[in-house]
Order: structure tokens, then C-alpha cells, then sequence
């Protein structure tokens, strides 16, 4: 493999051509651009190179040397020594004093595929100075004190916790879902626990079931050693919902989702295969996005070019030819670097601008004890079989009458199993909701709830506990840290 290739395998990867397959958030935004990325990384890249480094001299080396091959030629036809002939003599000293482009353009390549693959690991830029291969340094700026991790520029964004099931239409308009019968978190915000990782298989008790016209396929998510892939999985489950499908009567046709859905890279791709890879996808990427990379990147490319691009002890300014060539090499690489730069910064500030969106609130309720609701309510709460199991389960407690409530003065009502009507007029006798509401509990992803509650709650939390998202296990103290 050239240099060459090693870029367009570099730029692949970040540009992440490897998932057209996927069609949802960004990924779906990269398919449009695709066509785009694509004819830049093999037609406009290498020319904006060519087109640089030609600047650098009238006459490329190879010419050169093909006319002095030439000279040489027509000297030995004729007997005579071609190292006496000025015309070889002065091709000779050209030829020396020329650089050549091809070489040049080579090294272009190079330091463009180890510049941007220093940073890029596993689908993210690492906000993480490199001054060499394995070595970091800081930015600093003077400070007295410098606080720095590693990604103290950047939004996490964590997908895993939150496993949510997936459905999606047959042609024929029936639904499919894709359900977790079988799942266990993750410990201290780690993917991985000793030689496991957590993977999706099929639950083979029951892979799949009909449920009032519509097809359940069912998984888990459970912890597998790191030899077992998660391709390898995909690839059982689909022959396990295959011949479990054929099964099925004539009234419960599902075949369809065997229909081919296919794509470039994987021409035979089924419509199951197609949703089982963004169902999988989408609940176990977790990314970064940064605040600013077309900053970051620049500002380590300039890094990156005064450190191990331009060396001085190699300006040779006994050699004007050589000196504008390396000129020319550093303008190459920053003007093809800085529009890649361009063109992954705008990707980014585009998920960073979705990311920063202010969500909507799906739902609001309020939990109430029954001491503070009129007694005009407990025939309607009294007859809510939802309510009335939840205090089953919750506190052993059986009420089979609206008499028995007023005997039951701290039980918690919960709004969400009653109307809005119902609702509405309850949280209509109070006169100032929020002062007499003692706690707010809120089920979201940590950054969005900040964000909501800080017009309202800016400068008026006095304390915060966090419990610490870490188990070390062995402080000499009781307390279990994680």
C-alpha cells in the first residue's frame, strides 16, 4: 500500500464511508455528502497537491532526467564520453539541484494520514496534544495552575445506558419490533469487565413472537468474552429469526423483512439486517463531539508542521531549490489539511448544534400524598386499578374502597396513571404548586437536565451530592465508592 492509499484509508475511516449501511442521525447526513467525500479523497485531493508542488519548479526532475538519458544516448551513439559534453554536464547540475515532486507528493500523503490519524481513534478526536507518535504535551498558556483532561473540550455523549427497543414497517405496512427481554447496565461507566464486553444476541427461550398482528423479535444484552463478536452474533440471530419466521402461518407473514435492502458495500443486505444494524448501532455508540475541533485541528496541525515538518537544522540555504521545495511541501499539507479540517468541522458543529437543541419535556407529573388531596377525589382514585397496584407492589398495601383512603394519609398518588383531565383539576387546589413541591426528580441525560433546570434553579441550589462514578474498593473506609 502507497502513501496515497494509506490516506484514502485514513480519510475513510473518519469520514466513516464504512457506515453507509446506517441511515439515521448523522449517518444519514454523511450519505448525503458521501458522493461529495468521496470525489474529493480520489480526484480533487491529489490534484490540489500536484497543482501546489508544480509551482515549485518550471521543470519537473523527471523531464530532466529523460532528456538527459537522451543526451547521454545521442554522446554514446556517437563514441564520444558523454561526461565531457557540456550540455550532460549541465543537465547533471540541474538534475541535483531539482527536487522531485513525486517524492514530495508522497511525503504530503504521509504526514496527512499520520496527522489525522494521531488524533482519530475509534470515531472520535482525541482532544489530546501529541508532540510525537506516543507522546502528549499540554496546551498551556501561562497559567499558574493548569487544570487539563483529556477531554475537557468535548461533549460525551452516552447512548448505552438508555437501550431503547426499535420498531419499524413492512412494505406491506405490518410492524416489527425489537425488543430487550434480557439486559445488565454497565459498572463505573465501563464498557468492558475483565475479558467481557456487552454484546446484542437473540434470546433463544423466545426469539420471536406475534403480538395482535405484529412481529416481536427479542434480545438481550448480557455480557460476552471479548473473542466473541458482535457480527457474528447479528449473523446467528438473523438465521434464528429466519427459521423461526418460516414457522409462522400463513396469516402471520413476516417474510417480507427478507426482502433485499441493498448497498454498496453489501449488495445481499436483507431488510432485518438493514434495522437489526441501526437498532445495535444506535444503543451502543457512545461519542464525543467537540466543542470546537476545526480549532483543535488547526491549531495541532500548525503544532504538528512546526515540530515535525519543519526542521531547521534541514532549511538548506545553499540550495534556494530545496528550501522553496519544503516550502512548498508545508504549503501542500496546510491548504489540503485545513479544508479536510473544514469539511469534518462542519459535520461536527452540525451534531453539536442537534446536541445542543433544547429537548422537549415528554412528560410531567407530580407525586402527592393523599393527606393533601381533597376527599372529593378518592371515589375516582379508589377505582384507578393502575394506582391501586402500584401501592400494592410498593407498599403491600390492598385498598378496595374510597372509605379506606382516609385511613391512609401518606400513600403517594401519582399523576401518571390518571387523565389529564384528572390531572388538571387536582393540581388546580393548590394554590402555588411550586413552593409547595418539596423535591423534583427528573429522568433524563445529565447534560439536557442541567441545561432545563438552570433558568430556574441558576444560583439557588445551596448543596449537590454526586455519588462518584468510580469503585477503587480498597480506601480504608466502609463506604463503597461506586
Amino acid at each position: 500500500m502507497n502513501n496515497y492509499e494509506n490516506l484514502q484509508k485514513v480519510l475513510k475511516e473518519i469520514f466513516e464511508m464504512d457506515k453507509a449501511d446506517l441511515d439515521f442521525g448523522i449517518y444519514r447526513i454523511m450519505n448525503q455528502k458521501r458522493e461529495q467525500v468521496m470525489d474529493f479523497i480520489n480526484n480533487k485531493l491529489p490534484k490540489d497537491i500536484k497543482d501546489i508542488l508544480a509551482q515549485t519548479q518550471s521543470k519537473d526532475s523527471v523531464d530532466i532526467r529523460a532528456e538527459l538519458d537522451k543526451a547521454i544516448k545521442s554522446a554514446q551513439d556517437l563514441g564520444i564520453d558523454p561526461d565531457t559534453l557540456p550540455k550532460v554536464i549541465e543537465l547533471k547540475a540541474q538534475l541535483e539541484n531539482t527536487i522531485d515532486t513525486n517524492a514530495l507528493e508522497q511525503e504530503v500523503f504521509s504526514h496527512l494520514a499520520s496527522f489525522f490519524k494521531r488524533y482519530y481513534k475509534a470515531g472520535d478526536f482525541i482532544s489530546l496534544r501529541r508532540y510525537k507518535k506516543d507522546v502528549y504535551a499540554i496546551p498551556y498558556e501561562g497559567e499558574e495552575v493548569k487544570l487539563h483532561w483529556a477531554n475537557h473540550d468535548q461533549y460525551y455523549i452516552k447512548t448505552s445506558e438508555y437501550l431503547k427497543n426499535y420498531a419499524f414497517k413492512t412494505k406491506d405496512g405490518r410492524l416489527v419490533h425489537f425488543q430487550l427481554k434480557e439486559a445488565s447496565t454497565e459498572q463505573n461507566n465501563n464498557k468492558t469487565q475483565g475479558d467481557q464486553e456487552r454484546r446484542f444476541a437473540i434470546y433463544t427461550e423466545q426469539p420471536i413472537e406475534v403480538i395482535n398482528g405484529s412481529l416481536y423479535i427479542n434480545f438481550t444484552y448480557e455480557p460476552h468474552k471479548k473473542t466473541v463478536k458482535q457480527e457474528d452474533l447479528e449473523a446467528e440471530a438473523i438465521n434464528v429469526i429466519q427459521s423461526h419466521v418460516a414457522n409462522l402461518g400463513a396469516a402471520e407473514d413476516f417474510s417480507s423483512i427478507f426482502d433485499k435492502a441493498p448497498t454498496e458495500k453489501n449488495k445481499n443486505r436483507t431488510v432485518i439486517e438493514k434495522h437489526l444494524g441501526s437498532f445495535i448501532s444506535r444503543n451502543s455508540f457512545d461519542y464525543f463531539i467537540h466543542k470546537d475541533l476545526g480549532r483543535f485541528l488547526s491549531r495541532e496541525l500548525d503544532f504538528y508542521i512546526k515540530n515535525e515538518v519543519l526542521y531547521i537544522d534541514d532549511i538548506n540555504t545553499e540550495n534556494p531549490a530545496f528550501f522553496t521545495a519544503q516550502l512548498s511541501k508545508i504549503k501542500a499539507l496546510k491548504t489540503v489539511a485545513s479544508k479536510i479540517i473544514t469539511f469534518l468541522a462542519q459535520i461536527e458543529d452540525f451534531q453539536k448544534k442537534l446536541w445542543l437543541k433544547k429537548k422537549f419535556v415528554i412528560s410531567t407529573n407530580y407525586c402527592i400524598t393523599l393527606d393533601r388531596i381533597p376527599e372529593e377525589y378518592y371515589p375516582e382514585i379508589a377505582a384507578n386499578q393502575a394506582q391501586l397496584q402500584e401501592w400494592k407492589e410498593l407498599y403491600d398495601v390492598t385498598i378496595t374502597s374510597a372509605e379506606q383512603l382516609a385511613g391512609e394519609p401518606f400513600l403517594v398518588l401519582d399523576t401518571k396513571h390518571f387523565s389529564e383531565e384528572f390531572k388538571d383539576k387536582l393540581l388546580g387546589e393548590f394554590d402555588n404548586l411550586d413552593e409547595e413541591t418539596n423535591g423534583l426528580l427528573i429522568n433524563s441525560e445529565n447534560f439536557q437536565a442541567l441545561n432545563l433546570m438552570q433558568e430556574k434553579y441558576q444560583e439557588k441550589i445551596k448543596t449537590i451530592y454526586i455519588d462518584p462514578p468510580y469503585n477503587t474498593g480498597n480506601d480504608g473506609f466502609t463506604y463503597k465508592d461506586g
